[in-house]
Formats: structure tokens, C-alpha cells, sequence
């Protein structure tokens, strides 16, 4: 299979990952407190990328992994911990709305801090994806008035994280395989995860009583082996073998699945946020418009 048939294969599997994941951190926090249920994901996610990937690491140089921390810091350790909180106060689906702020962050730190170029089409894709999320934002206030936007700033800022450790993937990360990026990542994540993973009494026998622990931590196993390990190593290929704007355009797709998964867990939704959806979806059109043209 050609790159670009593969970049396209790449996006459509991380959308349906990623947009399920907001179901499973809502899940999730019916067991674990935000700094339970985000040290726990991590520590999971990295006894099994570690395992499979342990080998790859020999392949960093030693210039590469200042670079593998920051991209492990903003891409991973800081976001998994924002979207828990963020979670606690606003629906599944709509932290999963606002992430489709990345992809102008994407472009704007490309440019301030990468020097990397954009195109029209590709401003234009980010500006049409961001309106129909601030469509699909406005309309869920009206629909859910008793939720606390303030909570929604802690996406914004995981978003900017993302934007980062795209930029930095393409820029400074390019020789490092998808593998050996991501286990790199969760070997400096592993330690300060399992120190709060303790001191958050995550495995006390308080919470192992709870009701839905069991179930909570089913959750969470599936959201840090699917949701982070495959999606992971996935997303870091995709940086590679497209553009950094190409790759966060997944999150013009994830909001799509994350209100699927928001309707089946009973969360409202209107006839004009299906349009919204539409809206996100034209705007990866325009992104990746004139690249396609010139593969045809």
C-alpha cells in the first residue's frame, strides 16, 4: 500500500479510536478520580509499549531524546491528565468537539516556532473545521446549559500540547521510528505516573471496594492498550509519512464518532450539531484538497 493510501487509513482508524476514547475516560471516572484514572492509563500504556518496544530505544541518539521527552510531555503525560478533569464537568462528546481546535494550532506553531509553510486550501480546511466545531460548541450550551464551560479551557490547552508535539515529531523526530518515538515517550512518563498513581491511592483498597471499579478499570485497559498504545504508534507513523496539518486533521473526524458513542450514552444533541459535523468534515477536504490533486 502507497503512502498516501495509507495516511488515509491511518486517519480513518485513529478517528474511530480517538472519538471512542471520551466514552471510555467518562467510563472511566465512574471508578478513578481524573488523577487516578490518567496516572493508571499511563502506567498500563507503558508496560505494554515498553515490552513490545523496549529494543527501538537503542536506535535514539542522544541529541533525539530531549526532544522524545517534550514530545512525551505535551503529546501524552500533560493531555491525559487535562481531558480527565475536563471530563469530570462537560460531556464526552464535547470534549471531543473541542478538539478540533488542534489542527489551527498545528498550523499557527508550525509557522511561529517550525518555520514550517501552509497553504491556502490548508488555512481555509482549518478555519471551515473550526467553525462548525465552534457551531458544534455553541450548540451543546444551548442544549446542556447546566454544564461548566470553564472546564472546556482544559481541552483548549491539550490542544495546544498536541499542536506542539506534532510540530515537533515532523521537525525534530523524523529519523525516529513511530515505535521507538512512542516507547520513548512512556519510559520518561512511566516513573512520575507510577509515583502518582500511589500517592493517588489508586489501587487502595477503598477504591478496589468501589462499585464500578471493575468495570472502570476494564475501561481503562482498553482505552490505554487501544486508545494510547496502537493509536500512538499509529499517529506518530502518520506524522511521518504526511504533514503534521494531514495528521491532526483527525481530529476533525474524532467529534463525528464521539457523539455517536454521546447519543448512545443517553447526551442531547440537536438536528444543527449534525450539521456542525458536516461542516468539520468539509474542512479536511479543503486541508488535503490541492496534495490529493497532485497524487491523482
Amino acid at each position: 500500500m502507497s503512502d498516501v493510501n495509507r495516511k488515509w487509513v491511518y486517519l480513518i482508524v485513529l478517528s474511530i479510536i480517538w472519538g471512542t476514547s471520551y466514552i471510555l475516560i467518562k467510563k472511566g471516572l465512574e471508578g478513578f478520580t481524573p488523577i487516578q484514572l490518567g496516572s493508571v492509563r499511563i502506567v498500563i500504556t507503558s508496560v505494554v509499549l515498553l515490552g513490545i518496544g523496549f529494543k527501538s530505544l537503542r536506535n535514539i541518539s542522544r541529541k533525539e531524546w530531549f526532544w522524545i521527552a517534550l514530545s512525551g510531555l505535551f503529546g501524552s503525560f500533560i493531555p491525559v491528565f487535562l481531558f480527565s478533569y475536563a471530563e469530570t464537568e462537560i460531556d464526552s462528546s464535547i470534549a471531543s468537539i473541542l478538539n478540533s481546535l488542534v489542527p489551527l494550532f498545528t498550523i499557527i506553531i508550525g509557522f511561529l516556532a517550525f518555520r514550517i509553510s501552509f497553504t491556502r486550501n490548508q488555512m481555509a480546511g482549518v478555519l471551515v473545521g473550526l467553525f462548525g466545531a465552534i457551531l458544534l460548541i455553541y450548540m451543546g450550551s444551548n442544549v446542556n446549559p447546566d454544564q461548566n464551560y470553564w472546564y472546556a479551557g482544559l481541552v483548549v490547552i491539550a490542544t495546544v500540547l498536541y499542536a506542539c508535539n506534532a510540530n515537533i515529531i515532523k521537525s525534530k523526530l523524523q529519523e525516529v521510528s513511530a515505535m521507538g518515538i512512542a516507547a520513548g515517550n512512556f519510559a520518561f512518563m512511566v516513573i512520575p505516573a507510577l509515583i502518582l498513581m500511589f500517592y493517588s491511592g489508586a489501587l487502595s483498597s477503598t477504591v478496589r471496594e468501589g462499585e464500578y471499579f471493575m468495570s472502570s478499570l476494564g475501561y481503562v485497559v482498553l482505552l490505554s492498550i487501544i486508545g494510547t498504545c496502537v493509536a500512538k504508534v499509529m499517529f506518530n507513523r502518520l506524522i511521518q509519512i504526511s504533514s503534521p496539518v494531514f495528521s491532526v486533521s483527525v481530529t476533525y473526524l474524532i467529534p463525528v464518532v464521539g457523539i455517536f458513542w454521546g447519543l448512545i450514552d443517553g447526551e442531547r444533541f440537536s438536528v444543527w450539531q449534525v450539521f456542525a459535523s458536516g461542516i468539520i468534515l468539509l474542512g479536511v477536504y479543503l486541508v488535503n484538497k490541492k496534495r490529493n490533486a497532485s497524487h491523482s
